[in-house]
């Protein structure tokens, strides 16, 4: 018999390190995230299977990132009150992947 299935390294695996995200969303919304993701200089080191969701999220899929976040500021020309965490524009990440 099988064993369960997995999706990527080994928990074992020393490489492992850097921000686990569960994405769930839309293909549209997870594509657009991801690119925000990205953009800000975020690495993703690892990227899961787009799982589609069922029942009363049809339509909608969950994903796994982890990502290598870069932990140097860059200036970005304008200083939102985010309370110290960071600000991804998700409008502007949409319209560069319709």
């Amino acid at each position: 018999m099988a064993g369960p299935r997995r999706d990527g390294a080994s928990p074992r695996d020393a490489r492992l390190s850097g921000l686990e995200i569960w994405l769930t969303g839309t293909p549209a919304e997870l594509d657009a995230a991801t690119a925000a993701f990205a953009a800000a200089g975020h690495r993703i080191a690892q990227r899961g299977t787009r799982r589609p969701l069922t029942g009363a999220d049809a339509g909608r899929c969950r994903l796994y990132l982890r990502l290598s976040v870069a932990t140097a500021t860059r200036p970005s020309g304008r200083t939102p009150d985010t309370g110290g965490a960071a600000l991804l524009d998700l409008d502007t990440a949409r319209r560069k992947t319709a």
